[in-house]
């Protein structure tokens, strides 16, 4: 059997460097099924490792297939996800999981259009799932690659605006041709943004690629970083009250009556507000008795 075409000399660096200092995370396990990498990549998305870890372990123990979730209603996903954030993924992935056992028999499939045609799956996670769970060789790119490509590739502090195309198109150019060998890059290139290549203090002296590293070589300047938006304050805004009322709404297994919730948030408007925003996004039903989380 001929051996599989030699990386580039970055990817050969970065995936010997992986091969020990990957994390431990579960759902890298060589068993792992594909729809626990799909729930993994629901759940990673703007999100914590750290947070993710203990609902991903739940989530799989509790729903191991796609038929099991979809088996349950929308209301139980909604409470599972419990503080994770960005709660709409919880329906999301409680949808993509019906139409997995609707579509394709409860298989997760591998193919991009089959993933991309599911409820909550764009461009990025379709690529993760089929690389991560098929091992197919497509390049997937998240904040930490752009980030390690624009030091080592570009000499630049920092990636800038993110581009499907152009980004895509860089991965590429360094994604080894062996499907087995891109697989790691693309997770390996992701731990080391995550763990050493960080945004704020890069660890260049355990570096792995720092020999081949275009900023290093140029003295790590500065220019080009683009300014961090400061996100708007969670004390008193309408993200904090949907978050009340949605902790009431897991809470309760029957509608609360307005009143009730009344009593958590002084502000009326703004408590109307945030119920009318839960109920168009699908988290919340109104009633005659109230409100509760969707069961349908």
């Amino acid at each position: 059997m001929p051996r599989p075409p030699a990386p580039p000399p970055l990817a050969a660096a970065v995936n010997a460097w992986f091969e020990h200092a990957a994390r431990p995370l579960p759902w890298r396990a060589a068993d792992i099924s594909p729809w626990a990498v799909l729930v993994s990549e629901f759940m990673l998305q703007q999100t914590q490792v750290s947070r993710v870890l203990p609902r991903w372990e739940a989530w799989i123990e509790r729903w191991p297939t796609p038929a099991a979730l979809a088996a349950a209603p929308p209301s139980e996903a909604v409470r599972a996800w419990d503080r994770l954030g960005y709660p709409r993924r919880a329906l999301w992935l409680h949808e993509a999981a019906t139409e997995i056992v609707e579509r394709h028999g409860g298989e997760v499939p591998s193919s991009l259009e089959a993933l991309l045609a599911l409820k909550g799956i764009g461009p990025y996670t379709a690529r993760a799932v089929a690389a991560f769970a098929f091992g197919e060789r497509h390049p997937v790119v998240d904040t930490n690659t752009r980030r390690v490509i624009a030091r080592a590739v570009d000499g630049r502090a920092a990636a800038g605006a993110p581009s499907t195309s152009r980004d895509l198109a860089a991965m590429s150019a360094l994604l080894p041709l062996d499907a087995r060998a891109a697989r790691r890059f693309n997770a390996g290139a992701m731990e080391l943004g995550a763990t050493v290549c960080s945004a704020r203090a890069p660890r260049c002296a355990e570096c792995p690629i720092a020999s081949l590293c275009a900023w290093r070589a140029a003295g790590h300047p500065v220019d080009g970083r683009p300014r961090r938006r400061t996100q708007a304050r969670y004390e008193g805004s309408d993200r904090q009250v949907r978050g009340i009322v949605l902790a009431e709404l897991r809470a309760a297994h029957r509608p609360v009556p307005v009143e009730a919730l009344a009593g958590r948030w002084p502000d009326r408007a703004q408590l109307d507000r945030a119920l009318a925003s839960l109920v168009a996004d699908g988290l919340a039903v109104a009633g005659d008795e109230g409100y509760a989380l969707p069961e349908a």
